[in-house]
C-alpha cells in the first residue's frame, strides 16, 4: 500500500456530447446543450472525493480525414464543443471542494483576457479554478483565429514561456490585502498595493493591472500535458499537475522521475507538482462481467475504424482518410500535432499494417489496464501506484453515463478508500492546498 494516499481526477473529453449513440446515454443527442449531466457529473465526482474534472477542448470542426467535416459530424466526433468557461463555471456552483480546470489555448486569448477571465472563475468558485494551459496544435484551428497557421511545435512552447510569465505577472498585479473594504474609511481598495504590468515582450504586450481584482488562490492551479522533451520541460517549469498516459509502469516510472528531475534543475520541489496517469478502468460486478464489457467494447471498436482514424488525425494534423489499411504506415511519418501521440502510435503500429493496427489497438487501456471488480481494480491500482512512486490517477472514459459515474462513485471509490489508497474527505477549501495536501 501507498504511504499516502494518491489523487484522483477526471479528463472530461469535452463539454458538449458524450458517447453519443451508446448504451446508457439516454437522449444524450438532444439534451447535450443543457448542462445537467456534467453538473450531476461535478456533484459525483465530488462526493467522491476527486481532485478535479479537466474539460478538455477544442475550437474547431475536424476535417483530417479525408479533407472533409462529414465524418467528424456525422459522427459527433469531438464535435460539438461549448465554451468550457461557461460550463466551469456552473459546475462550480453546484460544489464546494472539487477543483474545476477548463483548458484555454494560448493561440485563442491575448494574455491580459485570460488572465482575467481565469482570476474571475476563480472568485466567483472561491479559489477552485485550474487552467489547463494548451498551446494549440491544429492549424483550423488556427485559422479560427484569424491567423495563417500553428507555429512550429518547439517555437509554440518558446511563445508560452512567455505567455505564462505575462498572466503570472497580471495575476500578481494585486498583492495579498489589497482589498480592504473599510466602511469607516471609505476605502475598498489599497491603491499601493495595486500595480501596472508594463510588459512588452518578444511575442506578448500588456500594461496592466489586472481591473477584475485577486485570485483567491494567487496563482490558479496551472495543468499541462507535457510529452515531448520540449513539453516536458515546460510543465516541469510551469505546472501544478500534469497530465501523462506514458504506457506500462515502465514507462510511467520513468516519465514521473524524467519530469521530477527536471523540476529540481529549475529550482523547484518535485513534490508541488502531481503527475496523475490516465486510465479508464472497466468495472464488473465479478471478472468476467467485466471481461465481457472489454469484448463488447473493443467489437465496437473494431467496427469503428474509420471514425477511430479520424480522432487520432485530429490530434496528431494527419490524413489517415488518404492512406491504405492494407499498409503499414510510414516511418517517416512526422507531425506538427501532438508528437508523443503519433510516436506511440507508430511503436504500437509497427510492423502492422494499418488496419492491423487500429484493430489491436487497445481502447481499455491508456497507462495501464484496469479490468476487473471494484476491489481488484483498486488493489491494481494500488500496486501501481507503489511501484511508480505517486502521484495519482486521472480517468479518461469517452462514453460519460450517469450510469458510469455511479460505478466510480458507489463501487470503485469507496474500495479505494476502505483501502486507505486516496482520500475520504477533503482537507482544505481551495484547490491547491487540497492537491497539495498529500
Amino acid at each position: 500500500m501507498s504511504r499516502n494516499p494518491f489523487h484522483l481526477a477526471w479528463f472530461l473529453q469535452g463539454s458538449s456530447v458524450q458517447a453519443w449513440a451508446e448504451p446508457w446515454t439516454g437522449h444524450i443527442g438532444t439534451s447535450w446543450q443543457q448542462p445537467e449531466l456534467f453538473l450531476d457529473m461535478a456533484r459525483s465526482l465530488e462526493r467522491a472525493c476527486f481532485d478535479y474534472i479537466l474539460l478538455e477542448d477544442s475550437s474547431y470542426v475536424g476535417e483530417s480525414f479525408g479533407g472533409s467535416t462529414e465524418l467528424y459530424l456525422k459522427h459527433g466526433i469531438a464535435v460539438p464543443r461549448q465554451d468550457p468557461s461557461v460550463v466551469a463555471a456552473l459546475m462550480t456552483q453546484v460544489t464546494s471542494r472539487i477543483g474545476i480546470v477548463p483548458t484555454f489555448g494560448t493561440f485563442a486569448y491575448p494574455p491580459y483576457l485570460l488572465a482575467r477571465l481565469v482570476a474571475t472563475l476563480d472568485q466567483v468558485s472561491g479559489g477552485r479554478i485550474g487552467w489547463n494551459m494548451v498551446t494549440g496544435s491544429s492549424d483550423f484551428a488556427a485559422m479560427n483565429f484569424g491567423l495563417d497557421g500553428m507555429p512550429e511545435h518547439d517555437l509554440r512552447y518558446d511563445m508560452a514561456d512567455e505567455y505564462i510569465d505575462v498572466v503570472q505577472r497580471l495575476w500578481s498585479s494585486w498583492q495579498p490585502g489589497a482589498i480592504i473594504a473599510d466602511r469607516a474609511s471609505g476605502s475598498l481598495v489599497d491603491p499601493s498595493k495595486v500595480h501596472a504590468v508594463n510588459f512588452e515582450g518578444k511575442f506578448y504586450k500588456t500594461r496592466g493591472p489586472l481591473n477584475s481584482g485577486p485570485a483567491p488562490q494567487g496563482r490558479p492551479v496551472i495543468a499541462q500535458a507535457g510529452g515531448s522533451p520540449r513539453g516536458r520541460g515546460f510543465a516541469a517549469q510551469h505546472a501544478d499537475t500534469i497530465v501523462a498516459h506514458p504506457k506500462g509502469i515502465d514507462g510511467m516510472k520513468a516519465y514521473r522521475n524524467d519530469v521530477r528531475a527536471r523540476m529540481a534543475a529549475h529550482g523547484r520541489d518535485p513534490d508541488q507538482c502531481k503527475v496523475l496517469f490516465m486510465v479508464a478502468p472497466i468495472i464488473g460486478e465479478t471478472a468476467a462481467d467485466a471481461q465481457e464489457r472489454k469484448r463488447i467494447r473493443e467489437a465496437r471498436a473494431a467496427a469503428q475504424i474509420p471514425q477511430r482514424l479520424a480522432f487520432l488525425g485530429k490530434l496528431m494534423n494527419i490524413d489517415f482518410g488518404g492512406m491504405d489499411l492494407d499498409k503499414p504506415i510510414s516511418d517517416e511519418l512526422t507531425t506538427n500535432g501532438h508528437q508523443q501521440t503519433l510516436d506511440q502510435f507508430k511503436t504500437m503500429a509497427a510492423g502492422r499494417t494499418l488496419r492491423q493496427a487500429m484493430g489491436e489497438h487497445n481502447v481499455t487501456a491508456l497507462s495501464v489496464e484496469l479490468i476487473g471488480t471494484p476491489d481488484s481494480v483498486a488493489a491494481r491500482m494500488g500496486e501501481v501506484m507503489q511501484e511508480v512512486g505517486g502521484d495519482g490517477f486521472l480517468f479518461s472514459m469517452p462514453n460519460v453515463s450517469r450510469r458510469l459515474l455511479a460505478e466510480i462513485e458507489d463501487g470503485l471509490v469507496p474500495a479505494l478508500q476502505d483501502r486507505g489508497l486516496v482520500r475520504s474527505a477533503y482537507g482544505h477549501q481551495k484547490f491547491r492546498a487540497n492537491l497539495l495536501e498529500f
